[in-house]
C-alpha cells in the first residue's frame, strides 16, 4: 500500500509532463510578416505666384460737399414762396426760393437815386462856378489866386457828396436784391423754417440747403494701411457699395484730399472721397442719398510674385511644404500683409511649391511624406476674403 501511494503521484506527474510536451510539439510557430515602413499621408496645394492689388477697406457716410443755412439779410414779410422750397425738394442754381416784401426797399432805391441826381447837378454847377472864378483871376496880373478863390474846396465837397450818393444807391439796390432768396447752387432742401406771410428780421434763419453737384465721404484708414496706397491714397479710385432695399448697389468715387491729421480718439487718418452727381440728376444712375452708410474699397498698390496663404498654415513665420524629394520642409516666409483669414506672402515661396494643408501627428523636418492616392494637388485660391477688415501686420 505504501508503494502504491508513492508511485501514483509520480505516474500522474509523468503523464502530465508527457501530455504538455506532446501539445507543445503540435503548436504551429507564428508566421513572420514583412516589416512595413509607415509614411504619413498628407494633402497639399500648389503655390501659384501672381500679381496682386493690395486694396484697402474702409467705411463712411455720404454727406454733401456744401451745406448752407439761408439767413435773412433784410427785414420784412414773406410775400412769395417757391413750390420747390420744401423739405426734400430739388432746386436749380439761381432759382428764386422766397421773396421778402420789396416795397420799402424799392422806395429807398428811388430816394437814393434822387439824391444822386441832385448831388450830380450840384457838382456840375460847382464846376461851372470854378471855371468862372478862374477866368476872373486871369484878368488880375499882380496877385496869385488862392484855392478858396478858385472854389476848389467847394468842388471837392460836391464830389464827396456825389460819391456818398452813389454809395447810397448801391446800398439801396443791394438791399432790394436781398429781398430775393436765391439758391446759390443746385441743391436739395434739407429744412425750411418760414412760411408765407411770416415776418422775418435780419439774421433770422429761413432754411437749409445741400449741394447735389458733389458729395463727400470721410474714410478712416489706419496709418499702417497707408503704405499700401499710392501717394497715401490721394487720387486713388474708390468702389463704394451699399445694401439698399435688399440689393447691393455700387458707385465710383475718387479720393481728392487727406485731412492731414490723426484723430485723437480713433488714431485714424481720414481720406475724403468725392462722388459727382450723387442723386443722378444729370445722368441715369442709382441715387446715392445723403446719410447712406457705405463700404469702401480703395485701389491699392500692385505687387508681383506674391501668393495668398491661409493664415492657420503659418506658424512662427514658417510654413510646411512637401519638397521635391517628398520630404517635410519648413520654409521661412515674409508676410507682407494679413487680410481676413489669409496672409499675403511676397518672399519665401516659389511657383509650384506644395504647401501641406492637412494636419500631421508628429512632424519632423526631413521625414518622408506621401500624397493622398488618386488626388492631385490643388492650386491655392488667389482671391482674398473681402468680408473681413484688412489689417496690416507690423514689421516683417
Amino acid at each position: 500500500m505504501k508503494i502504491k501511494r508513492i508511485m501514483l503521484p509520480i505516474v500522474i506527474l509523468v503523464m502530465g509532463v508527457g501530455s504538455l510536451i506532446a501539445l507543445s510539439s503540435m503548436r504551429k510557430p507564428p508566421e513572420e510578416k514583412p516589416q512595413e515602413d509607415v509614411v504619413p499621408i498628407v494633402a497639399v496645394k500648389d503655390v501659384a505666384l501672381g500679381s496682386l492689388s493690395l486694396d484697402v477697406s474702409s467705411y463712411g457716410v455720404m454727406q454733401p460737399k456744401y451745406e448752407t443755412q439761408l439767413i435773412a439779410q433784410v427785414s420784412g414779410q414773406i410775400v412769395k414762396l417757391s413750390d420747390t422750397f420744401v423739405r426734400g425738394g430739388f432746386v436749380e442754381k439761381g432759382q428764386l426760393l422766397a421773396q421778402i416784401d420789396p416795397s420799402d426797399y424799392e422806395a429807398a432805391l428811388v430816394d437814393a437815386e434822387a439824391n444822386l441826381a441832385s448831388a450830380t447837378a450840384a457838382l456840375e454847377l460847382e464846376k461851372a462856378q470854378g471855371k468862372v472864378a478862374e477866368r476872373e483871376w486871369q484878368r488880375i496880373k499882380d496877385t496869385s489866386p488862392t484855392e478858396l478863390s478858385l472854389r476848389k474846396p467847394q468842388l471837392a465837397q460836391e464830389m464827396a457828396r456825389v460819391k456818398a450818393a452813389e454809395a447810397a444807391v448801391k446800398r439801396a439796390r443791394r438791399n432790394l436784391d436781398r429781398t430775393k432768396i436765391i439758391a446759390p447752387y443746385h441743391a436739395l432742401i434739407s429744412d425750411r423754417t418760414v412760411g408765407l406771410g411770416a415776418v422775418v428780421g435780419m439774421g433770422n434763419p429761413m432754411g437749409t440747403i445741400m449741394s447735389v453737384d458733389t458729395g463727400e465721404i470721410r474714410l478712416p484708414v489706419a496709418n499702417n494701411q497707408l503704405r499700401f496706397l499710392n501717394e497715401q491714397g490721394v487720387g486713388s479710385s474708390v468702389n463704394l457699395t451699399s445694401d439698399q432695399v435688399g440689393k447691393d448697389f455700387s458707385w465710383q468715387g475718387k479720393i481728392v484730399r487727406s485731412e492731414g491729421v490723426i484723430d485723437n480718439q480713433s488714431r485714424m487718418s481720414y481720406l475724403v472721397v468725392e462722388v459727382n452727381d450723387p442723386y443722378g440728376l444729370t445722368e441715369q444712375k442709382t441715387p446715392l442719398k445723403f446719410g447712406t452708410y457705405l463700404n469702401a474699397t480703395i485701389d491699392g498698390i500692385k505687387i508681383t510674385d506674391a501668393a495668398i496663404v491661409p493664415r492657420h498654415l503659418v506658424q512662427d513665420k514658417k510654413i510646411a511644404i512637401m519638397n521635391k524629394n517628398d520630404e517635410l520642409e519648413y520654409r521661412a516666409i515674409n508676410i507682407l500683409r494679413q487680410q481676413g483669414k489669409s496672409v499675403v506672402v511676397n518672399q519665401g515661396l516659389r511657383d509650384g511649391d506644395r504647401i501641406i494643408t492637412s494636419a500631421m501627428d508628429y512632424p519632423l523636418p526631413g521625414m518622408k511624406l506621401a500624397l493622398l492616392s488618386d488626388e492631385s494637388a490643388e492650386p491655392l485660391d488667389s482671391e482674398t476674403d473681402e468680408s473681413e477688415t484688412q489689417v496690416a501686420l507690423g514689421d516683417n
